[in-house]
């Protein structure tokens, strides 16, 4: 076998970009939030909960200026921009960020299957609980999922799997296709909030739109 050359080629299916957003946009994000939850007022102007998807406490817009302001448009852009190059090889020239929103979510809550708009959405952690809590029964082959964001798409054939499961970490940052399913499942056995993030942008037409291509 040693002198065997192997190369793993992966092609099918969504490509999925993990990044790390840097400590001092995570620590801005948090008092911005944090500050906003603290203005009754404006909290509930900003709640998006009414067009979202998610049974959990609060899910806030981020207002433009301060994505800009904390540099969390740029982190979006320039991985998304490395992305695309990566994958294409070409680069965009638009990036426009529809919406970004933090997800407040809490014990016996959850996100339910949903994919988003625009061309190219992510998800994220800001805050995670130190105990999500256990399975129920003894299963040895089966892994507690409470807390977790799970991608789904296609069906599960041999050699090919429909699901994607991450355990949120503070600072882990998803960047994928708008179109690609996915939900947090709920967690239980803690007070703690769970902080999530995401948001949908759109980039140059012509690169997204494969299909106007012959």
């Amino acid at each position: 076998m040693e002198n065997i050359k192997i190369e793993l080629i992966k092609v099918f299916g969504p490509s999925v970009l993990k990044a790390t957003i840097p400590e001092k946009i995570v620590n801005e994000l948090n008092s911005y939030v944090d500050k906003l939850i603290s203005d009754e007022k404006k909290s509930k102007e900003q709640d998006m909960g009414h067009e979202l998807v998610g049974d959990v406490t609060q899910e806030l817009e981020i207002e433009h200026n301060v994505m800009q302001e904390i540099g969390w448009g740029k982190f979006l852009a320039d991985c998304t921009s490395k992305w695309i190059e990566i994958e294409t090889k070409k680069k965009i020239t638009k990036f426009n960020i529809l919406s970004s929103w933090v997800v407040r979510q809490f014990e016996n809550e959850f996100n339910p299957t949903h994919w988003h708009g625009g061309h190219i959405s992510g998800a994220g952690f800001l805050k995670v609980p130190k105990n999500m809590g256990k399975i129920n029964q003894d299963k040895t082959q089966t892994k507690y999922k409470g807390g977790n964001l799970q991608f789904t798409h296609g069906a599960r054939m041999f050699l090919s799997q429909s699901t994607m499961t991450v355990v949120p970490k503070v600072g882990d940052f998803y960047f994928f296709p708008n179109y690609l399913m996915h939900l947090v499942y709920p967690f239980r056995d803690t007070k703690e909030e769970r902080r999530s993030i995401s948001f949908n942008a759109k980039i140059d037409e012509e690169i997204f739109d494969v299909y106007g291509k012959k």
